[in-house]
């Protein structure tokens, strides 16, 4: 059932529980795993120009460190694995990369904040609400 595991990653050190969950289902399905890392954009839409491509370079950096420690566990787990960065908005990104995977499972972490910020709708309520997949959420530390 599970061939195609999608896992988005923001890096944080939290991250180990879900790429642990995921291993878990990759190893049970002989399945692989494409590891996701979104460089949000949006937060830097205002900077100006010549800043713009320094933030982006650095926050591309920042994703293909997360992506290489994420790949390095599954692989060290014997699970084939495939990184992608891509740009823009986080949750539309996720469920492009869905998409274009014909991914058969998201599994991904969620925190647990405070209700006002919950409002405007998280990254993972927005995959789970949309996603064609089944999306398996992992409560991560809230102390980062």
């Amino acid at each position: 059932m599970f061939e195609r595991i999608l896992l988005p990653t923001d890096g944080t050190n939290s991250m180990e529980t879900v790429i642990e969950a995921a291993a878990d289902i990759a190893g049970r399905r002989d399945a692989e795993v494409h590891i996701l890392y979104v460089v949000d954009d949006r937060a830097f839409l205002t900077l100006q120009d010549e800043m713009k491509t320094e933030v982006l370079s650095e926050l591309k950096g920042e994703g293909e460190a997360a992506t290489d420690r994420a790949a390095t566990r599954l692989r060290e787990a014997g699970i084939d694995v495939e990184t992608t960065i891509r740009q823009g908005d986080p949750a539309d990104q996720i469920l492009a990369h869905e998409k274009k995977l014909d991914a058969d499972l998201i599994t991904m972490g969620t925190r647990r904040g405070d209700y006002t910020k919950n409002l405007m709708g998280s990254v993972s309520q927005k995959v789970v609400a949309r996603a064609s997949a089944p999306v398996l959420t992992v409560n991560l530390a809230s102390d980062e």
